[in-house]
């Protein structure tokens, strides 16, 4: 179920859906449709955001070890390397969080990290990705300002200011009308059109129909080809006994 997961959630980051306060809403009915069709469960927002607090702190405890000497991410197993256990016994004494992970598999690392790379803050004002998404949810006050009183006076004034700006504003669109309707200049160029995106859902039905491609190594081509366009046009041009050797070489 997590795969599935993750795959609709790395789609939605990379289509800009991912806000700074959480996941827009419309990605949660993503998430259920896609595990549903894949996973035949049905969950709700409620496991969604459970989950999510989950990845979120797979990746702050990881993410942390990775950028310290001596630590290193072992594809196989999925889970963290360490070259010795001095340097494991050092690091624990000093985070204790990291005690659970010096043997524990962790899966989907890295659809983990794409998510959180450049989403996550650190100090004692950041939130966790679950708590983004709780606050997302909730309503924004509203502030009220009251005017202060006005005189009859003022009030006149205020009406004739307002039929002065209209009229000036009438007048100055009538001359842009005319002006447009004289001109012999033209039109510009309508807009480019915005660059093909291929969901990540997609992407991983593809890769799932290219045999013997399973485990690890459909997780670091489903890394390699997610975001990139072009790579993923190149591969669905080759043939499907050459698609496996040609992911492989990928960089």
């Amino acid at each position: 179920m997590d795969t599935a997961l993750l795959s609709v959630l790395v789609d939605h980051h990379n289509r800009g859906d991912h806000a700074q306060n959480g996941w827009k809403p419309h990605v949660y009915n993503a998430c259920i449709k896609h595990v549903k069709e894949t996973c035949t469960i049905v969950i709700n927002k409620d496991k969604i955001v459970a989950r999510i607090k989950t990845f979120d702190k797979h990746y702050e405890v990881i993410n942390k070890m990775l950028s310290q000497s001596g630590f290193g991410w072992d594809w196989d197993n999925n889970m963290v390397s360490v070259d010795s256990d001095e340097v494991w016994a050092r690091y624990v004494e000093a985070n204790k969080d990291a005690t659970p992970y010096r043997h524990k598999e962790v899966k989907n690392w890295q659809a983990t990290s794409t998510i959180y790379s450049k989403d996550h803050a650190t100090g004692a004002g950041a939130r966790t990705g679950g708590e983004r998404a709780q606050v997302g949810s909730s309503s924004v006050p509203q502030v009220v300002v009251e005017d202060d009183e006005e005189t009859p006076e003022m009030l006149k004034k205020k009406k004739q200011c307002t039929a002065d700006a209209i009229m000036s504003m009438v007048g100055e669109l009538r001359m842009t009308f005319e002006e447009a309707l004289n001109s012999t200049a033209p039109l510009p160029p309508p807009p480019p059109a915005a660059p093909k995106v291929t969901p990540s859902s997609e992407i991983l039905v593809e890769l799932n129909k290219i045999p013997d491609l399973v485990g690890n190594e459909l997780l670091i081509a489903y890394g390699k080809v997610t975001g990139n366009e072009c790579t993923f046009e190149s591969l669905m041009a080759l043939p499907m006994e050459l698609r496996k050797a040609w992911l492989m070489t990928l960089p």
